[in-house]
């Protein structure tokens, strides 16, 4: 059964960073939580962008992301970052090999990634927008506003 869903999320991931599935894109909401000291720190799109991206920001937080064979990952990069999962990692071969920056660590779940940002003050990362946020994290940006 897990094969099953993990195969569902990998052909919908695949299928978003076509293009393809763009409906689907746009009826599942991403949750940026971040674990910070203020808690009504709120970023934009394009902050949030960057962040993730390794681009200069106003907001020094370390990005953690999902593996890019889920459906949550796929979504972010549609919706925020613009570029295809292909693209993304060309972008980051390019980085790494320039010794400009890295890309964030991957954690491979949902629970991890919160437990990690939980665990971690200035870490920031995206979730679905149906998961149950901890109390003391903090949702910096929701594309549910837009």
């Amino acid at each position: 059964m897990k094969f099953l869903s993990h195969s569902r999320h990998l052909v919908t991931a695949i299928l978003l960073s076509l293009g393809s599935a763009t409906s689907l894109a746009q009826q599942y909401d991403i949750k940026v939580v971040a674990n910070v000291d203020n808690p009504a720190i709120k970023l934009d799109k394009v902050a949030v962008r960057n962040l993730f991206m390794g681009n200069a920001s106003d907001v020094l937080l370390k990005p953690v992301s999902l593996p890019p064979e889920t459906l949550t990952r796929a979504v972010f990069n549609t919706k925020i970052i613009g570029l295809t999962e292909a693209r993304i990692q060309s972008y980051w071969s390019q980085m790494r090999f320039s010794g400009r920056s890295r890309e964030p660590d991957q954690m491979s779940t949902v629970d991890e990634l919160l437990s990690f940002v939980s665990s971690n003050k200035g870490t920031v990362a995206y979730v679905p927008a149906d998961v149950e946020i901890p109390p003391h994290l903090t949702v910096v940006y929701s594309t549910d506003k837009l």
